[in-house]
């Protein structure tokens, strides 16, 4: 595993945003997060040492997580991240974004039915953003299609949108003022990716989470241990 930003900072989108770990990080050390800038490490997938890549073969590349791949502030440089990726096809990178509507102009001439070794994650935290968003995803020629629930700020039925889905993810929001998390949305979402045999992932509880109508605050080592006790993972045998 590794982690891959070739540019730093976003601009927030949708309610989703309002506690993103990137501005409430900037906000700590006084930076502009939403000035996108490229990075120091953009070359980190071909950067080699004694002629071998410093990434190693078969790694996962957690790509752009301090940013938005798609961001529009980055056009400019995202064609040199796709010949990256197009050379290092002996790993796998993962994208998130919340500007799915975008990947259509962003693609590579060659991308035809998509890359084998991309991986897109399109991240929704209700149902009017589900609706919006997840359509898109479907239409798209991506051969890796996840989606990430979280911040899961209210109930979300994917029913209708888990075809060719690899991976589904929820979690909370991270934040002291973080917005409630209901448990059982978290168990609704797990329910519909059993039913439609789609590996499901919780990720991680919310700050403020409810269970059986009752409101936890957890700490943020919570967040993660709690979410793991919960063991409901799940995927097709």
């Amino acid at each position: 595993m590794a982690f891959w930003n070739p540019w730093n900072g976003c601009k927030r989108v949708s309610e989703g945003c309002r506690y993103c770990f990137i501005h409430e990080g900037a906000k700590k050390r006084q930076r502009q997060a939403d000035t996108v800038i490229k990075a120091a490490g953009f070359d980190a997938p071909i950067k080699k040492r004694n002629g071998s890549y410093v990434i190693g073969a078969g790694s996962t590349i957690f790509t752009c997580f301090k940013s938005d791949f798609l961001i529009e502030e980055a056009d400019e440089w995202r064609d040199e991240c796709w010949d990256m990726i197009r050379e290092r096809s002996d790993c796998q990178f993962v994208f998130l974004t919340k500007r799915i509507e975008r990947l259509e102009a962003c693609l590579p001439a060659d991308w035809g039915s998509g890359y084998e070794n991309v991986t897109i994650g399109v991240s929704v935290e209700n149902q009017q953003i589900a609706d919006k968003r997840l359509p898109i995803l479907q239409s798209l020629p991506i051969r890796h299609k996840n989606i990430i629930c979280q911040p899961l700020l209210a109930p979300i039925d994917l029913s209708n949108y888990l075809a060719d889905i690899e991976l589904v993810m929820a979690g909370g929001e991270y934040h002291k003022q973080g917005r409630p998390m209901d448990y059982q949305w978290v168990l609704a979402i797990r329910k519909q990716c059993v039913e439609r045999q789609v590996p499901f992932e919780f990720r991680q509880c919310s700050t403020h989470f409810i269970k059986d109508g009752v409101t936890y605050q957890l700490t943020y080592r919570q967040l993660f241990s709690q979410a793991k006790k919960a063991a409901i993972n799940w995927s097709p045998q």
